[in-house]
C-alpha cells in the first residue's frame, strides 16, 4: 500500500497504474482491451462511442504507448462519413480530435435533417399536384357527363 503523502506525490497516470494493477484482474483488462480494439460508432451516436473508448483507454493505457497511438485509435473508430476529414486535419491532441469529430458529425447530422426536411416537402408538394391533377381530372369528367347528358336531353 502507499500512504496518503506517497499517493499525492503521484501522477494522476501513475496512480491509476498502481490502482489497475491492484484492483483490475488481468483477464478482465483483457476483455476491456478487446473491446476497446473493437470499438465502432453505432450509427451517429459520437457521444456514446467517445465516452467510452475514454473509459476503455483510462483502464487500458497500456495499449497506448504515445498520444498519437490513442488519437490513432480514436480515429479508425469513427464512421466513413467523417472519417477522412478528421484524418487529413492531423489532430494533435484526443482533445482536439474529439472535437473535430465532434464538430463534424454534428454538421453531417444537420445535413441529414435538412435533406429530409427538403424530401419531405418535395414528396408533400408532389402528393398536393397529383391530387390537384385528379381532382381537375374528375372534374373534367364530370363536366363532359353534364355536356353529354345536356345534349341527349335536348333531342
Amino acid at each position: 500500500t502507499v500512504g496518503h503523502e506517497a499517493a499525492y506525490g503521484m501522477t494522476w497516470k501513475m496512480l491509476m497504474k498502481m490502482m489497475t494493477e491492484k484492483y483490475c484482474p488481468r483477464n478482465e483488462i483483457r476483455k476491456l482491451e478487446i473491446e476497446l480494439w473493437d470499438l465502432k460508432v453505432k450509427g451517429t451516436d459520437l457521444a456514446s462511442y467517445t465516452q467510452r473508448f475514454q473509459e476503455l483507454a483510462l483502464l487500458c493505457g497500456r495499449m497506448f504507448f504515445k498520444e498519437s497511438d490513442k488519437i490513432e485509435k480514436y480515429v479508425g473508430g469513427l464512421p466513413d462519413m467523417i472519417h477522412r476529414s478528421v484524418v487529413a486535419s492531423k489532430p494533435k491532441t484526443m482533445q482536439e480530435a474529439i472535437e473535430i469529430a465532434t464538430e463534424l458529425m454534428d454538421k453531417k447530422i444537420h445535413t441529414f435533417a435538412e435533406r429530409e426536411i427538403a424530401s419531405k416537402r418535395k414528396f408533400e408538394n408532389t402528393l398536393r399536384n397529383t391530387q390537384n391533377q385528379q381532382q381537375q381530372h374528375s372534374n373534367k369528367r364530370q363536366n363532359t357527363d353534364r355536356v353529354y347528358t345536356a345534349a341527349s336531353g335536348e333531342k
